[in-house]
């Protein structure tokens, strides 16, 4: 069974910093892709960054140049490094595991993201 658990969220000033971590067990993690989404007060989820087991990394516009995404394989963890945030940034952060062929994708149960003067 996966597990994914996120750590790292907090209330912060614009402007300033957060790094968020997702741990993953139940699967052999370096063969996954892996991803952050947000989910902002009364909106939907969106995807914020991905990685893909090869690391190659993409990015939702809104983000780039401000977020980096990295995996650490030989820890099962994923990060996701956020920097100059805005007060739009504010969401639920939640990590996810792509699956395989007919593997259901895994999700985190989400961390707080809250960036306020």
């Amino acid at each position: 069974q996966v597990q994914l658990v996120e750590s790292g969220g907090a209330l912060v000033q614009p402007g300033g910093s957060l790094r968020l971590s997702c741990t993953a067990s139940g699967r052999i993690f370096s063969i996954y892709a892996m991803g952050w989404y947000r989910q902002p007060p009364g909106k939907q989820r969106e995807l914020v960054a991905h990685i893909t087991s090869a690391g190659t990394t993409n990015y939702t516009d809104s983000v780039k140049g401000r977020f980096t995404i990295s995996r650490d394989n030989a820890k099962n963890m994923v990060y996701l490094e956020m920097n100059s945030l805005k007060p739009e940034d504010t969401a639920v952060y939640y990590c996810t595991q792509y699956g395989l062929g007919t593997q259901k994708r895994a999700w985190g149960q989400g961390t707080q993201v809250t960036v306020s003067s």
